[in-house]
């Protein structure tokens, strides 16, 4: 089953509504807003809120579900318009990002508005649960950041301090989708958290498969290739090849981490040093079982089409090629 198939007229009616979350009479501002709602994704996280909203009630779902999913959208794009400033990317999704094409200035100058009509679109409605669940992923997703940063200069980052990150930029937003679907289903305090810690295990896993995607990609034309290690992101995979090699081939990896990033020779050693390493092999199954920890989260599920749905997409994170 495509994990969209239960909710495809809930996601057609979201992007129709979407753009109107945030709809300005400011020519500059509107014209920027615009283009970012056309660099739209695969809409996951909105997808995430209507399938764990529909999985408790299966008749349909609310208004106050169309309003969760657009403060989790609004939310993750403005988190993504800061990103590309904080990392001085050019494009986003194939396209231009908004920094690249209206300097640093607007974009984040839009990042804040997005965010300002969270809180506005919360408040409106006395949302004030949503809210909250949305709020503290900003927090943990902020807290990510930073820790990531800090963590870089020193390129000292461990598996636990690794899991810390991901948890906090990645997995943290995914549980507060399935907590708001669920809370929108006017569910008790209980059925939240228990949706809430399946979301927190389907990012973890979407974040280690998302790792790993640049070392199986790596030299397949088209395709990108040791991305992470030239931008000297410190991923599962090297993590693991770093903690298991020999002393000689720690300073190497290293060496080339902190020296040669730009040397495509050296940058095709160290892949295929860390695939001898184990690297590889083990980020896959640590993927595998965060993925058994979201489907044992399922099985507080009701059963039907919805969860199933949830099924099929915790399936989908470890197959995704991009």
């Amino acid at each position: 089953m495509n994990f969209r198939t239960p909710i495809q007229a809930e996601l057609k009616r979201f992007d129709e509504a979407f753009p109107l979350a945030f709809s300005t009479k400011v020519p500059l501002m509107d014209l920027i807003l615009r283009y970012a709602v056309k660099q739209k994704g695969k809409r996951l996280r909105p997808a995430l809120v209507f399938l764990t909203a529909k999985a408790f009630s299966p008749s349909g779902v609310s208004d106050r579900a169309y309003r969760g999913a657009t403060l989790v959208e609004l939310m993750h794009t403005a988190t993504l318009v800061h990103d590309d400033v904080v990392d001085d990317a050019s494009t986003r999704r194939g396209a231009f990002s908004i920094s690249a094409l209206w300097k640093n200035k607007i974009a984040v100058l839009v990042g804040d508005y997005m965010l300002s009509r969270v809180l506005l679109l919360a408040v409106e409605h006395e949302d004030h649960d949503l809210l909250r669940w949305v709020s503290r992923a900003v927090k943990e997703v902020s807290e990510g950041e930073l820790l990531q940063i800090e963590k870089a200069r020193r390129l000292d980052i461990d598996e636990a301090v690794y899991d810390a990150i991901i948890q906090k930029k990645t997995a943290s937003l995914m549980a507060a989708c399935c907590a708001v679907g669920a809370a929108t289903s006017d569910q008790p305090v209980e059925v939240i958290e228990r949706a809430h810690a399946f979301g927190l295990a389907l990012g973890m896993a979407f974040q280690i498969q998302d790792d790993l995607m640049d070392y199986q990609q790596y030299g397949q034309s088209g395709k990108p290739t040791g991305i992470d290690v030239k931008e000297q992101k410190m991923t599962l995979p090297l993590i693991h090849a770093l903690s298991v090699a020999s002393s000689s081939d720690k300073k190497a990896l290293m060496r080339i981490v902190k020296n040669k990033k730009d040397d495509p020779r050296s940058i095709q050693w160290l892949m295929e040093k860390v695939k001898d390493l184990g690297g590889l092999d083990y980020a896959q199954q640590r993927m595998a079982d965060w993925q058994d920890r979201a489907r044992q989260a399922l099985t507080d599920f009701p059963e039907g089409d919805s969860r199933e749905a949830l099924y099929a997409l915790v399936d989908y994170m470890g197959n995704r090629n991009r």
